[in-house]
């Protein structure tokens, strides 16, 4: 399932946002609230991160061409999460709306 820029930045506060680049992209900007969960961390990280298996969770990466949003989608969704929802445009349609981001600079 996907989510909308509109719908996401309607519900940033109720939801998880992971941002699915990590490292050095992460730092130098990210939705916010954002918490950085890359695919091969996922199995380790997950049950620490994201306690509540049905809770809202939002995958994104850099653009629709990048593929790291769907693969943790999918890892979550294979362990069991109910509510994992991708924001398929990525952080380049979020900041070309004008959207504000975090920085970890």
């Amino acid at each position: 399932m996907t989510i909308t820029r509109e719908e996401l930045h309607a519900n940033l506060g109720g939801l998880t946002v992971l941002d699915t680049l990590g490292g050095s992209y992460y730092a130098q900007q990210h939705l916010p609230g954002a918490v950085a969960l890359v695919e091969s961390e996922v199995a380790e990280r997950a049950a620490e991160l994201l306690p509540d298996k049905d809770a809202p969770i939002v995958t994104y990466c850099s653009n629709p061409a990048c593929g790291n949003s769907k693969a943790v989608a999918n890892r979550l969704t294979a362990l069991g999460y109910t509510d994992v929802r991708r924001y398929v445009e990525g952080i380049e349609d979020w900041v070309g709306a004008g959207l504000p981001v975090e920085s970890s600079l």
